[in-house]
């Protein structure tokens, strides 16, 4: 088993890809490649980027189901960000959480991915 990284959704995003859509975000088509974040990244984007949005989600994915498609790349800070040039699929998913908001007004990494970093 590879390392496990994590994908942030909104809740209209989760909803299309638990329809049979990608897993996406606008910034990702934009973007060309499905951003993901590490453990150690994920709080870090959910206070940048998801700040105010309640009812997100996160799913975590396995770095070996992606092979070649998986690019680590410098982003934030200059951190090696692991970004999917392919599709992604809820299929490939292996947990998921809903996000609680926190007193931040962003959504909290769920404890046990916290723990685990």
């Amino acid at each position: 088993m590879g390392q496990t990284i994590y994908k942030v959704l909104t809740r209209e995003q989760w909803d299309a890809a638990k329809a049979g859509g990608p897993v996406q975000a606008p910034i990702d088509v934009a973007d060309g490649y499905i951003h993901f974040s590490t453990a150690q990244q994920l709080q870090a984007t959910l206070s940048k980027w998801f700040k105010g949005q309640d009812g997100c989600f996160v799913a975590s994915f396995d770095t070996d189901d992606f092979g070649a498609a998986l690019k680590w790349e410098k982003a934030r800070g200059d951190d090696l960000f692991p970004h999917v040039y392919g599709d992604v699929r809820l299929k490939q998913m292996k947990t998921s959480w809903p996000l609680a908001m926190g007193p931040a007004g962003a959504p909290l990494a769920p404890p046990e991915v916290v723990r685990g970093s």
